[in-house]
């Protein structure tokens, strides 16, 4: 088995992988965890940032 060969099966394989993975990807089965993730942005609430490390003009934090 010389270089070529296994360059050969290294492409196929990576070709067969890439298949797998489209298919599970667009499956009925794997949908449902890509719908419920699709919305985890929109689920949190807006709430501030608090600002704890910033200062005030005067110089420290508390006025």
């Amino acid at each position: 088995m010389d270089i070529n060969d296994a360059r050969s099966v290294m492409t196929v394989l990576a070709l067969v992988s890439f298949v797998a993975i489209c298919l599970w990807a667009y499956s009925s089965h794997a949908r449902k965890g890509f719908d419920e993730a699709a919305l985890l942005p929109f689920g949190e609430d807006d709430l501030p940032v608090p600002d704890k490390g910033r200062q005030t003009k005067e110089g420290n934090e508390n006025g």
